[in-house]
This record gives C-alpha cells, structure tokens and sequence, in this order.
C-alpha cells in the first residue's frame, strides 16, 4: 500500500498559508465536532428514520414508492455478491475502471439495505449489508491513479451511512471494528488534504472525511472537513454579497479576474446562486449541491446547526440551477454563452428538505423540479433513495 500524507495539525495555518487578497475566503473558525457523538448520525437520523418506517408501513406516499423503488432495485437485491478488489485504479471518468463501480455500488447496496432492514425489521437485508462492508474490509489496500481522491470520497460518503446504522441500530457486526480500520488507513490518507481540482471534488471528499470522523468518534477528522468545508462551500456558490468577485479557495492561487473566470468554466458575469460549475454541465453542478446539503444535514444532527451560516448559498444554488433544469424561464446570453448542459440529478430531497419542511422558506423552482422527480432514486456514486429519507421528513 502507498504511503499517503496525513495532515492533521495546523489545518488552517496550512489553507492560509500563500493567501493573498480579496477575493479569497478569509480564514474562518470551523465549527468544532459534538462532544458526543449522535449515532445513527451520518445522513440521516434514528428520529428520521423512524419518520420513514412509519410513512412506509402506513403505505403513504411518497415514501412507500421510494421505499419500493430502492427495495427493488439492484442494490436491494439479497442475491447480490460484493466484489471487492485490494487496489481499486481509476483514471479520468473511470477509465480505466478496475473496481471502481463495483466499489460505489456495494457501497450504495449496503446503505440500500441497511435502509431496507430498519424499515422492514427483515433482518436478512442487516446481513446482506454486513456482508458487502465484511467483503471490503477484508479486502482493500489502496485507491490508484488520477481519480483516486474522488473514487475515495464517493465510496466513503455512503459507506458511513450504512456502517452507522448497521452499528447503532442493528447491533450485531462483529467485524465493525476491521470497518473503521479499513476507512482509518485506507480512505483517510487519500483525502484527508482535500483537493484543489473542481469544486465537487473536494466538497464530496469533505462529505466523507465528515461522514468517516462521526463513525471513527475521530473529533480530528471531523474538524478537518468543517475546516476544508468553511473554504470550499463560499468559493463553490456565489452570493452578490461576496463583492464583484466569487470568494476562492487560498491555496489554489485564483489571485486574478482572469485566473478566476477561467476557473468557473470561462463564466465572467457572476450572479447569485451560480456555481463554479454551472457552466461545465448540472450533472457535475448538482454534485456539488448535493454534498453541501450532506454536510450541513449530518452537521445538524450532530447538534451543530450550520444552516444560518451556509443555508442561503444552498438555497440560492438550488433554485438557480432549478430554474434552468426545468426550463421555467430560457437561458440568457450571459450565462454560460447562452447554453446550459441540463442533468442536474437527484439532489434536491435533502436540501429542499431543510430550508423548506423544517425551516418554512419558499422555493418554488427546487420545490416544483423536487416534487416532479419524486421518487428520486440514486447517482449510482454516492446519492441514494433521498426521497425515502428526507421528503417531507420534519426531524
């Protein structure tokens, strides 16, 4: 296995370090991990996820189509076989591809069947999720090639999420233990320093490094990815607040307008609820959104409530690219030449969820392009079932 850095120590010395002027984020004090940690924690809650089974078991909607959506899908299946690789290698757009999707999708399985057995009681969906973590755990050494850091943190935002329920819920997995070691030595070292690639790299990256410190208890691990997070999630969602310029990242550098419009995908007309990638395509966009609602969703149920701090910039970049995803008004010329390469994916439940359910805040285009997409299935990397766990959900 490759020796990869660790850096714990000195988190913001080391993002602050080369930061020039505006219109860099200034160095922020990360909000500090619980004292103790609440479990199941990562994603969705025990209080979520008894809403859910209740919704199911009462055959209301939509939760039991979702519930059958996941339930019968591929990663719901009790026949499946995990397969699990030593090295997983992953290029550019996973090319090439030894165990990369197999990697993703046992993770989803997993947390489809933990979701499955909490809901159900059928404790051989328990079981079948054991199984496809034991097989990895036992398995994986290492992720290789250039799309490492990202195959690393698509697989480690879902694994957490089946493990805390697994372990917290069902009891019974006596390998949870070689689990946390696989995430400690194999996933950790890969991600751990964030990215300096596309802003949904490092955001997905900073989903599980979050995801990873609530199942480890690691307060190191979690602060880290708050850290990276109080950087990364400002200099991904432009606010007209931000001033003439989106903030940036310190340590890539963006030090000019040019270097900076070249960044958001050659986007010089900046507007509120725009995104670094809006102008690559809304597939990419959308997994950005996505982790930044993950993050501020667990960090809730942590007990550490980051939505009057970012909640506005998710608002704004869901109806933003809502707007446009669903064609509700034709796409102006300044805005990425005219032309937006629509896709946004299946992530709006956990978003709209919060700002809309619990806190009362309008959103009529994410509101109008969530509840036509339900029931919202997954990404097949690292979105899963969000209809089922956080539509209408008030816990």
């Amino acid at each position: 296995m490759r020796i990869k850095p660790l850096l714990m120590a000195g988190v913001s010395a080391a993002l602050v370090a080369g930061a020039l002027s505006s219109p860099a984020v200034t160095a922020q004090t990360a909000e500090a991990a619980p004292a103790v940690f609440a479990h199941p924690g990562v994603g969705v809650s025990r209080a979520q996820l008894d809403f859910v089974k209740a919704k199911v078991q009462a055959g209301a909607q939509p939760w039991t189509n979702a519930f059958n959506q996941a339930k019968n899908s591929a990663y719901g299946s009790l026949s499946r076989t995990a397969k699990p690789r030593a090295v997983v290698e992953c290029g550019p757009y996973s090319q090439p591809n030894y165990g990369c999707t197999d990697e993703r999708q046992d993770a989803i399985a997993a947390y489809t069947d933990a979701l499955i057995w909490y809901i159900t009681g059928d404790t051989r969906y328990a079981q079948k999720s054991i199984e496809l973590m034991d097989a990895w755990s036992a398995t994986i050494r290492d992720h290789t090639n250039s799309n490492a850091p990202l195959q690393t943190g698509w697989a480690a935002s879902s694994w957490p999420k089946a493990a805390e329920i697994i372990k917290h819920a069902y009891g019974n997995w006596p390998n949870s233990g070689r689990f946390g070691t696989m995430l400690r030595n194999v996933y950790v070292p890969e991600i751990i320093n964030g990215s300096n690639s596309n802003g949904n790299w490092e955001l997905t990256i900073i989903e599980a490094l979050q995801g990873i410190g609530v199942f480890l208890e690691d307060r190191a691990i979690y602060d880290k990815a708050i850290s990276l997070f109080s950087y990364r999630a400002p200099a991904y969602v432009y606010l007209a607040s931000d001033g003439a310029l989106p903030k940036t990242v310190p340590s890539q550098n963006l030090n000019t307008r040019d270097k900076i419009v070249s960044y958001w995908q050659g986007q010089g007309t900046f507007v509120t609820g725009l995104t670094q990638e809006t102008c690559r395509d809304f597939v990419h966009t959308g997994y950005g959104i996505s982790s930044i609602s993950h993050v501020l969703e667990t960090a809730r149920i942590q007990g550490i409530d980051m939505y009057p701090q970012y909640g506005e910039r998710l608002r704004q970049a869901l109806g933003f690219q809502a707007k446009y995803e669903r064609q509700a008004e034709p796409v102006p010329s300044w805005l990425c030449n005219g032309s937006v390469n629509r896709g946004l994916g299946p992530i709006t439940e956990v978003g709209y969820n919060a700002l809309h359910t619990r806190l009362g805040i309008a959103m009529a285009n994410t509101q109008a392009l969530t509840e036509a997409n339900r029931p919202s299935g997954t990404n097949a990397l690292f979105v899963a079932w969000e209809t089922l766990t956080h539509a209408e959900n008030p816990a």
